[in-house]
């Protein structure tokens, strides 16, 4: 209790975060002269890349973490198993952001990441 405010306003700053990004990576993508794995890669590589990539990549996990807690607060009342999907929804949510922050690494910094 007493939270639910605090909750709201973040899910709003993350989803217009995500609008600003995603905007960011559309208008990039279409601004390269090609969509070839070498254009793609030198572009990741650079810090205009990697970076707002990287706050796409961790806002887009945490901003859909935020909203699969907020289904099963409202239709999971065992307190129980509400925490046990607590949990297992933030172990799938870091382990798929460290795999996506890691592929981008890996992209960004070349096979030596």
């Amino acid at each position: 209790a007493h939270h639910g405010g605090h909750h709201w306003l973040e899910e709003r700053f993350t989803s217009v975060s995500l609008v600003l990004l995603s905007l960011w990576l559309i208008f990039s993508l279409v601004m390269l002269p090609e969509l070839s794995l070498d254009i793609l890669t030198e572009w990741l590589g650079s810090p205009w890349g990697a970076i707002p990539m990287a706050l796409l990549i961790i806002i887009g996990f945490k901003h859909g973490l935020d909203g699969l807690k907020v289904a099963v607060d409202d239709y999971v009342h065992e307190d129980g198993m509400r925490i046990g999907i607590h949990f297992l929804l933030t172990m799938l949510a870091v382990a798929g952001a460290a795999i996506a922050l890691f592929s981008l690494a890996r992209i960004a910094f070349g096979a030596a990441a």
